[in-house]
């Protein structure tokens, strides 16, 4: 009875002991905002959310795609920075914000992105949409396309503005999908959306983000603002190691937006941080391998293996290597042998192949024929 006692103390204990060092986490702000979504950009990781999947109109945020196509099209060498754009009519008509292009004007295609992001530009949208496809008619298609393919399954654009116009419209969690990209795929021309002044023509213009003034961690993204959009901002910031990106739409003003964004990003640094668990090429384990010349190989992780967690919550990381059978030469560097799944406090966080670290050759004749006894030895045993 006394051991009986003594071990439901025990179990008791353990437990209070276990659940005292597990990091609190408090419940998330409420942000006055039609939808919100707070994710880590190394992991994907979404912190908070609220209607992140409802249709919104995206104002101006829809320049993000803009300038990302734009980039696209000048990392893959079919445009070039210093190329000029000749302004069309109708890209001077445009109303809205504006750089203040003229008709007839040759301006450089860096001048023009530069005008999307920091000033966003009406005109400078509309007169590079037409540079890259032609039309701004063929630049939606375009913009469409490239949606699809960063998963923004809820996305369809009408223009490359973000003008009202029936149709045009995005989700919260699409712009986070898109802001990951526009930081992940082109590092230099993010680095436009920290920039706080363009000056074109003698008329020097701010960035609307305030955060950029406010937060020196702070280094975009992009704002927002139609009647029926409300004040948005998609923002982006980096600290101690972790960048988290915000996307806060439908708030009342433009202070708003920015203190609500600030209320986001607090929390996610606060609790959150982003944990390195595995470096690219990190040997995990070494493995035999049968009918090679060599004997046994590195199983590795291809890219590095980042995971959000509470702050301080490392202890409650477990890494599994699952192999996928017997190793069998030849193999080649990178190819994948089985996969090393992450789990925090039981539950899955990330997946990712397992690959052998060097190239192993097939041995010759003899070499091959005697691991083969030697396996149909060890398997009679086993």
């Amino acid at each position: 009875m006394f051991k009986r006692l003594f071990a439901c103390l025990l179990l008791i204990v353990s437990t209070s002991v276990a659940q005292a060092d597990k990091p609190l986490i408090p419940a998330p702000p409420q942000l006055a905002a039609t939808a919100y979504l707070l994710i880590d950009a190394h992991t994907g990781q979404v912190l908070v959310e609220h209607d992140a999947d409802k249709q919104i109109p995206p104002a101006s945020l829809t320049k993000m795609m803009t300038s990302y196509i734009v980039s696209e099209e000048l990392d893959k060498g079919a445009i070039k920075e210093q190329d000029l754009v000749n302004i069309s009519e109708k890209a001077w008509r445009m109303g809205g914000s504006k750089m203040f292009v003229k008709v007839g004007d040759k301006v450089p295609v860096i001048d023009l992105l530069r005008g999307v992001i920091v000033q966003s530009g009406n005109d400078a949208s509309i007169a590079l949409a037409e540079f890259v496809s032609g039309s701004e008619e063929v630049f939606a298609e375009v913009m469409n396309q490239q949606a699809q393919l960063l998963g923004m399954n809820d996305t369809h654009f009408v223009n490359a503005t973000g003008w009202p116009a029936d149709g045009h419209m995005t989700t919260a969690r699409d712009l986070g999908k898109l802001a990951r990209a526009l930081i992940n795929d082109h590092p230099s021309h993010y680095a436009l959306y920290s920039e706080k002044y363009f000056n074109f023509n003698g008329i020097n213009q701010p960035n609307r983000n305030r955060l950029l003034w406010r937060d020196p961690a702070v280094d975009g993204i992009k704002t927002g603002h139609t009647e029926e959009a409300g004040y948005c901002l998609v923002a982006s910031a980096v600290k101690r190691g972790m960048r988290l990106i915000s996307v806060v739409v439908g708030t009342e003003s433009d202070e708003k937006r920015a203190a609500e964004t600030q209320k986001l990003l607090a929390y996610g640094f606060r609790y959150y941080q982003t944990h390195k668990v595995y470096g690219s090429n990190d040997v995990l384990q070494t493995e035999r391998v049968w009918g090679g010349k060599a004997d046994s190989v590195g199983v590795a992780v291809k890219n590095d293996v980042f995971v959000t967690i509470p702050r301080g919550g490392e202890e409650s990381i477990k890494a599994d290597l699952i192999i996928d059978g017997e190793l069998k030469a030849p193999l080649a560097k990178g190819q994948q042998v089985g996969k090393v799944v992450v789990t925090l406090d039981g539950a899955t966080v990330a997946d990712v192949p397992a690959v052998v670290s060097e190239d192993v050759e097939k041995a010759g004749f003899f070499k091959r024929l005697w691991d083969s006894i030697k396996r149909f030895v060890m398997g009679f045993f086993q």
